[in-house]
C-alpha cells in the first residue's frame, strides 16, 4: 500500500520586507473537529488570561480574538524580532497543559496588507458564530476578546 503524502511544515516567519507591527489573521484548529473544546467559559478564561499575559510581556498585540467550538481566529501584530511560530507554539502548549485541549499541529497565518483588509477580516471573524448558527447576533457570542469588540476591532 502506498504511503500518504506528508503534510509540508510551514515556517511562520515574517519576511524581512514586512514592516514591524504588521497585522496577521491567525487560525488554529483543535485536533478533534466538531467537538466543543474551546467555547466554554473555563477554557476561554484560560486562553484570554494567557493572551493578556503575552500582551503585557510584549510577545504580541492582540487586536481581536474569537474562539469557536473547535478553532480560533485572531488579529495579531508581533514586535520587531518577534518569532510568530515560537510565540503561538508556546501559547498553544500552555493552553493544552492547562485545559487538555488537543491542537492540530501548526496554524494558518495571513498578513493583512491594508486597513480595509483588516476591517474585512475583523468583520468576518465577528460573524463566524452567526454563520455557524451559534448565535443570531455577534454581540451575543461570549467567546470574544476584548469583550467589547465590535466588527471594527481597532
Amino acid at each position: 500500500m502506498a504511503s500518504l503524502p506528508q503534510r509540508q511544515r510551514l515556517f511562520h516567519s515574517t519576511p524581512p520586507w514586512v514592516s514591524d507591527g504588521a497585522d496577521f489573521f491567525l487560525t488554529s484548529c483543535c485536533a478533534a473537529r466538531e467537538t466543543n473544546q474551546l467555547a466554554t467559559a473555563a477554557v476561554f478564561s484560560v486562553m484570554t488570561n494567557a493572551l493578556e499575559h503575552y500582551v503585557q510581556n510584549g510577545k504580541y498585540w492582540v487586536h481581536l480574538f474569537l474562539a469557536m467550538p473547535d478553532h480560533l481566529h485572531a488579529l495579531v501584530s508581533f514586535p520587531p524580532n518577534g518569532h510568530m511560530d515560537k510565540v503561538i507554539r508556546d501559547w498553544k502548549r500552555f493552553i493544552a497543559k492547562q485545559t487538555r485541549v488537543v491542537w492540530q499541529d501548526g496554524f494558518f497565518d495571513h498578513r493583512l496588507r491594508d486597513e480595509e483588509n483588516f476591517e474585512l477580516k475583523a468583520h468576518y471573524l465577528r460573524l463566524n458564530p452567526v454563520r455557524s448558527g451559534l448565535v443570531d447576533d455577534p454581540v451575543n457570542w461570549s467567546c470574544v476578546w476584548p469583550a467589547h469588540a465590535t466588527a471594527s476591532a481597532r
